[in-house]
């Protein structure tokens, strides 16, 4: 595991922020922001993409104990297909941001876009999440979160087996939109189905 820093700088309060989902064909796309301790260190922490389910939610429990503040956060399906995938990403985080019990002085984010959030100073870090652990850890909260609730509304369509999947665009998924149609969970802006394909409601 890479020995990660604990933050982009040393100097300010400061947040690391990420998403989760927002490739996904299915189900809102999550956001979390962290503010961890100057001296803050698992040995396992890493991003969250290249872990164990298992190991992210040992993580997740460590985080929340050991943070100075967290906070993670969602945007629905309606609104990513009312303002696009990518306003949507950027609001999830300005919510997570926003309902910090800390005001951050500086944040952290990973990626090479984000949208100013009040009058904080930012970086963008492409590949934050294996770098930082202020970032790696808000994408660990921010991706087990989202697996969580695929795994609760997977029982309401079982056909798509979100529960494995969690709404991506696997073979498995696509072949079983192919076969029935989109429901009330997938994002009818991301066009995976033809217009005539059946509705679930």
């Amino acid at each position: 595991m890479p020995d990660l820093l604990v933050s982009f700088q040393q100097k300010l309060l400061e947040a690391g922020c990420d998403e989760a989902g927002r490739g996904c064909y299915a189900g809102p796309v999550f956001a979390a922001a962290v503010i961890l301790p100057r001296h803050f260190h698992h040995p396992l922490l890493n991003d969250s993409k290249l872990l164990k389910p298992s190991v992210r939610l040992e993580l997740r429990t460590y985080i929340e104990a050991h943070a100075l503040a967290f906070s993670v956060a969602q945007v629905s399906v309606e609104e990513i297909d009312t303002i696009n995938i990518l306003k949507a990403s950027q609001k999830a985080m300005h919510i997570a941001l926003a309902s910090l019990k800390l005001t951050p002085e500086f944040i952290a984010v990973d990626g090479n876009y984000f949208l100013n959030y009040k009058t904080i100073p930012h970086a963008c870090i492409v590949k934050g999440d294996g770098k930082f652990s202020n970032i790696a850890a808000a994408s660990i909260l921010a991706k087990t979160y989202r697996d969580e609730y695929m795994q609760r509304i997977h029982s309401e369509f079982p056909q798509y087996n979100w529960a494995s999947n969690k709404g991506y665009g696997t073979q498995e998924h696509r072949d079983a939109i192919k076969e029935n149609g989109i429901c009330i969970y997938h994002r009818k802006s991301f066009n995976i189905l033809p217009v005539q394909a059946a509705l679930f409601e």
